[in-house]
């Protein structure tokens, strides 16, 4: 039976970009996702979601029916996460149905299979993985990184120590710092860097202005870096055990800027695209303004400049492009 959400006789109207039919499926509404679940789809997905828990559906079951659905990006999983949240709210419970293995392995990647609930009777594998930009499947790229970060890897080795006894002469508390963020298809990591803050800099964030507006944080003068962190944010050193990351595949070289949970959490939908590439160590944003970088939507642009541009050139001018910033006495990160 087709489900209207004004006299559940006929279906509800949806952007001309994409259709979404809603029918009844034993009292509970149900949602046919398409084939594709992108950017336009994933605005149009939020929309009609909104648009049904206009009605009362506490203690129903909302279905998502996936049986159609064979690829879904960033942008998706972020209305996912959103529709799901809103359900949550009005105390509905939101069901995935026939998700098919292309689907179920981002869902796995991601952790969402274990937020979500999820009925699926299809076989999938853990190494089927998205095709969500063409860099991340670029074996060539990958390689970069794996040689990049072997040899940054060695690099850090031999300032690790001198790097060390500054940051503990100059405040108490760990060498390194670790930070949740958010990578490709929003999937969760942990960064590491050099500390440049004083210990309990994470407690002491609200009391601090943001310079910088929409969904990430900055501040000029932040009173919670110290004056070897200043040093170090200058020249980039306090970046140096990211290494790392890029080494274990949680980030690239190049890429776009891994957010926090708490920026991801402020996101709409559109905003999402940029987290289809992995984050990098440096990227567009970094080398065209740094830390005079304040509107999110520059990010934004940023970010999505280099998704439409990639290249393995591309990259190696970026990665040039960094190094000269670095050495250029008006940069530096904040």
């Amino acid at each position: 039976m087709l489900l209207n959400l004004t006299n559940r006789e006929s279906m509800i109207n949806q952007p001309s970009e994409a259709q979404f039919t809603l029918y009844q499926s034993q009292d509970n509404p149900t949602v046919q996702l398409p084939e594709r679940l992108t950017v336009l789809e994933a605005v149009a997905f939020k929309e009609t979601f909104d648009q049904l828990l206009q009605h009362n559906l506490s203690g129903k079951q909302i279905i998502l029916d996936c049986s159609k659905t064979r690829f879904i990006d960033s942008s998706g999983i972020g209305a996912l996460i959103s529709n799901f949240k809103s359900a949550q709210k009005q105390k509905a419970q939101l069901t995935l149905e026939s998700v098919q293995p292309p689907v179920m392995a981002v869902l796995s990647m991601t952790g969402l299979i274990d937020v979500l609930h999820i009925n699926s009777s299809e076989e999938w594998s853990t190494k089927e993985h998205p095709e969500t930009h063409p860099s991340v499947r670029s074996w060539v790229k990958r390689f970069m990184d794996i040689v990049g970060a072997s040899v940054g890897l060695l690099i850090t080795g031999t300032m690790i120590i001198p790097i060390a006894i500054a940051i503990k002469l100059d405040s108490p508390g760990p060498i390194l710092f670790s930070q949740t963020r958010c990578g490709w298809l929003g999937k969760q990591f942990k960064i590491w860097k050099f500390r440049s803050m004083c210990s309990n800099a994470e407690a002491l964030k609200k009391q601090v202005a943001n310079q910088a507006s929409g969904a990430f944080f900055k501040n000029d003068n932040d009173p919670r870096v110290t004056k070897v962190g200043r040093f170090l944010r200058k020249t980039s050193l306090d970046e140096l055990p990211q290494f790392w990351n890029v080494l274990k595949g949680e980030m690239s070289l190049v890429g776009t800027r891994p957010p926090t949970p708490e920026e991801v959490d402020c996101y709409q939908v559109p905003e999402w695209q940029r987290l289809n590439v992995r984050p990098g160590m440096t990227g567009e944003w970094q080398v065209n303004g740094r830390s005079q970088v304040r509107d999110f939507q520059d990010v934004i642009n940023f970010d999505l400049r280099y998704q439409k541009n990639w290249s393995l050139k591309y990259d190696t001018i970026l990665i040039l492009k960094t190094i000269s910033v670095i050495f250029n006495k008006n940069s530096g990160a904040v």
